[in-house]
């Protein structure tokens, strides 16, 4: 990684030289208009908004990790597909965080006075949403409450009052997990946001506890990705820690004693997963809940021009964000069960993320056929939520969905390759796992419908049978008989898969 990117705003400068980022200067609300923009120019430019309706001095920013070649350029990494092994190198090598007594988060302190909304640009996704919800939080919990570790992740949250609001931590999650440990008790915590890149990416990934159990330190892989220990300061107000170089910190507690809804219409109702919220990861307009009550005690700040994050839940950044440590989890898995096996791992962005995993393997000898059906039963045992696990071989290519495709189609016996698991914990923000089949909620904590895995690797002895062709494009040479301008033109005209296809001489 490069190593001036200690924070956000080094990042911004740092693709601000890099032509990444387009500026708005015009006047632009965080009601609708926002994440219109940041949706309409997904998988583009980095959006840096600077004249927020009602926030004066406010900035926000969006996409920074919208494109593979640029989430790679900032943690300094030729290719995409070569990140995650960043990460998997990190979780082997953690670098822990290291407290420090001053932090630029801290530079303005409000603990009287406290008005979240006022405050924060907080969006309102679409005109179905219930409410105004922070997405691009990241709640820190350190020390005995995380049983000695660090955890860091992104939560919704919907601030229903000025220094009140909700926040939404799943069972199956880290922090999910031992707020239900500590229930009774007031928890402190600090939510931060617009955190350095590689607390950014590690946030948004994992899940995977077999991997990464409670009580492992994610700040300490952080610090390894960057290559410096991650920086964190006492909190002002709570017996918490924040990250020093945040834009904002919301110190509070968590209140386990009480569960509040996440809207007023979804309180009317008296309903769980009924009233709108706002749109989530997989796709649908996400629903309300019941959930923990958060209390602010303290806003905490940067006083130059502190910057907002509002990454979108369904769209590339979320996606490519997501992935990296998750891929680096599942490959990690693989290999404490059979080293040397897997060759790549990859989770499809848009359709796979949180609920699909692809392994590639190479098979070395006859003893390893079998050993790819046990990589896919343990990611489906260890990945809460994981809908669909899928193991090739290293002549398909895994980030082509075409081939995927192919894959299926040409190397899976139905009767014998596809695997169903016997369900378990549901994610609860998957919409076919809430609801009966004519649309009513269930009403009660429910079972994940189960996890297919597909083997659609070729048998170990059948290889010589399911030779994959391949054309002599290595032995000619076009610039014989065309100019590099035609070249260029008629390699223009082919899509993505044609053009993989024509690249290898499949």
């Amino acid at each position: 990684m490069t190593s001036h990117l200690t924070s956000l705003r080094d990042t911004l400068a740092f693709l601000e030289k890099e032509g990444e980022v387009l500026a708005v200067g015009g006047e632009v609300s965080p009601i609708y208009e926002i994440s219109g923009i940041v949706k309409s120019l997904d998988n583009g430019p980095v959006l840096l908004f600077e004249n927020i309706k009602g926030y004066p001095g406010v900035r926000d920013i969006a996409g920074v990790f919208s494109r593979q070649q640029r989430l790679a350029k900032i943690f300094g990494v030729d290719d995409f597909k070569k990140v995650k092994l960043k990460w998997l190198d990190a979780m082997r090598h953690p670098l822990p965080p290291r407290i420090i007594q001053e932090a630029p988060c801290q530079e303005v302190v409000v603990t009287e006075n406290i008005d979240v909304p006022a405050t924060l640009p907080i969006l309102k996704h679409t005109d179905r949403d219930g409410a105004r919800v922070l997405g691009g939080g990241n709640p820190l919990l350190m020390g005995p409450h995380f049983r000695g570790g660090a955890e860091i992740s992104f939560k919704r949250m919907s601030f229903r009052g000025k220094d009140w609001g909700t926040l939404l931590a799943a069972p199956g999650t880290h922090l999910g997990g031992m707020l239900v440990q500590q229930r009774g008790q007031r928890v402190p915590i600090a939510i931060n946001i617009g955190t350095p890149p590689a607390v950014l990416v590690t946030a948004a990934g994992g899940g995977i506890h077999t991997v990464l159990p409670h009580g492992c330190d994610e700040l300490a892989i952080a610090g390894a990705v960057q290559g410096f220990p991650v920086e964190v300061v006492k909190a002002k107000t709570v017996e918490a820690y924040a990250l020093a170089q945040a834009e904002w910190v919301i110190e509070g507690y968590v209140d386990t004693t009480q569960r509040v809804w996440e809207t007023e219409e979804a309180e009317k109702l008296g309903k769980d997963g009924v009233a709108p919220l706002f749109p989530e990861w997989p796709g649908y307009l996400g629903r309300a809940h019941r959930t923990w009550r958060f209390e602010v005690t303290a806003i905490t700040h940067r006083r130059d021009r502190p910057i907002f994050y509002s990454p979108l839940t369904h769209s590339m950044e979320h996606d490519l964000m997501h992935s990296v440590l998750t891929e680096a989890c599942f490959f990690e898995l693989a290999e404490r069960l059979i080293p040397g096996l897997t060759v790549d791992v990859h989770i499809p962005p848009y359709i796979g993320v949180s609920t699909s995993v692809v392994y590639q393997v190479k098979k070395r000898t006859r003893a390893d056929e079998g050993f790819q059906r046990n990589i896919l039963q343990s990611a489906m045992s260890s990945s809460i939520g994981l809908r669909l696990a899928i193991a090739v071989d290293e002549d398909v290519d895994i980030y082509s969905c075409d081939d995927l495709m192919w894959a299926l189609v040409t190397r899976v016996d139905p009767a014998t390759d596809i695997i169903i698991s016997g369900g378990g914990k549901r994610t609860g923000l998957m919409p076919i796992e809430n609801y009966d089949p004519v649309g009513e909620p269930l009403g009660k904590p429910s079972l994940l419908h189960g996890g297919m895995g597909i083997d659609a690797t070729v048998p170990f002895e059948a290889r010589w049978a399911m030779e994959r062709t391949h054309y002599p494009v290595n032995k000619v040479d076009l610039g014989r008989w065309f100019t590099p301008e035609q070249i260029a033109g008629a390699r223009s005209l082919q899509g993505d898969y044609a053009r993989s296809l024509a690249e290898t001489g499949r």
